[in-house]
């Protein structure tokens, strides 16, 4: 078994300032990786409708082209 040693007041109050310091940096970290969480979530969200409107659009274009054939077709005969 080791023998205790004796550790100097200043590394205590070192290691007690550290403590405190991460417990009073702790909310503040919490609520900038909940921003960043947010941020990330809203960014998804408009690019998922904008992938969306481009889904639409192409079917809307392949509908009208559609529609521009059988019409073309009826003109010919």
């Amino acid at each position: 078994m080791t023998t205790p040693r004796t550790v100097s007041s200043a590394v205590i109050d070192q290691v007690t300032t550290v403590d405190t310091s991460v417990l009073g940096v702790a909310p503040a970290m919490a609520m900038a990786a909940l921003a960043q969480t947010l941020a990330n979530s809203a960014a998804m969200a408009a690019m998922n409708a904008v992938f969306a409107q481009q889904q639409a659009f192409i079917a809307h274009q392949a509908a009208t082209t559609a529609a521009v054939a059988m019409l073309l077709e009826l003109i010919d005969d």
